[in-house]
């Protein structure tokens, strides 16, 4: 299968001391959604922060490995050029601007394309992120600040989709959310995928990122310790004691039944 994004040999550090990613390397399928787990301070971030062209807004740097997007090289370039190419973050934290309204969020995601080129485009992913989260259709004029918790990282993913991304990086989507909410964002990320958007998904919570994923790698202190597909790693007994809540979490719940809604969903909202 075709790789939309190519991550070979990744190293990363922080000061000039401290490695954050040893050697990491990782495909992401043009038609796929990849997982990464691990546990705090294994590098999951930093990954996605190497990908985005964000590392040296917090005082890291690629020393060595490389880094494509349907072959063409991404590391060294900005990170306005990253999204340019087709590559957007919706970042942990959501990072919505709270004074301003719901519109002008969506608004400011598209600005990465150009106002009468891609004008039609921009309408198009409106009209996207409205039918994936009706709420923000509802509260388009209410300020951004004011939404729910789950509905501001709604908002987060929607005004990523404004710049029509090739490959979605997700950090933490479901942080500090209920569980229906969880659902729901677990759900949304395979209708992205079913659209025709790649996704690489850092999660913690790993009953939810093996559901939705089709691949995942497991990161451990930097380096990559475990990869598969996310049925093998479901079933792998050190992933299950780690990050599933015991050996007795029986790796069938995990796949069936939010895929098979999410599968549903996708189908009922993307193949009209």
């Amino acid at each position: 299968m075709t790789a939309v994004l190519s991550v070979r040999e990744l190293e990363v550090s922080y000061g000039g001391a401290v490695r954050a990613l040893r050697g990491v390397s990782i495909d992401v399928p043009a038609s796929g959604v990849v997982a990464v787990l691990g546990s705090n301070g294994a590098g999951k971030s930093t990954l996605l922060r190497a990908i985005s062209g964000n590392l040296r807004s917090v005082g890291g740097a690629a020393g060595a490995g490389t880094i494509e997007l349907d072959g063409r090289r991404l590391d060294g370039r900005s990170p306005t050029a990253i999204v340019g190419d087709g590559v957007v973050q919706v970042p942990e934290g959501r990072c919505i601007f709270t004074r301003l309204t719901v519109e002008e969020n969506l608004r400011i995601g598209g600005f990465s394309r150009s106002a009468r080129k891609d004008r039609p485009a921009k309408e198009q992913a409106r009209a996207r992120v409205h039918e994936l989260f009706p709420v923000l259709h509802d509260r388009r004029h209410q300020r951004a600040g004011l939404l729910s918790g789950g509905e501001q990282q709604m908002l987060a993913i929607g005004r990523a989709l404004m710049a029509g991304p090739r490959l979605l990086l997700l950090d933490e989507p479901s942080l500090g959310l209920a569980p229906q909410m969880v659902g729901l964002i677990g759900r949304v990320i395979r209708a992205i995928n079913a659209g025709g958007t790649a996704v690489l998904l850092v999660e913690q919570n790993a009953t939810m990122a093996l559901a939705v994923a089709n691949d995942a790698v497991v990161l451990t202190v930097g380096e990559v310790s475990l990869s598969g597909s996310a049925d093998a790693l479901a079933a792998d007994e050190r992933v299950r004691r780690l990050y599933l809540g015991g050996a007795e979490a029986p790796a069938r719940r995990l796949r069936s039944p939010v895929v098979a809604e999410a599968r549903r969903a996708a189908v009922g909202r993307w193949a009209r």
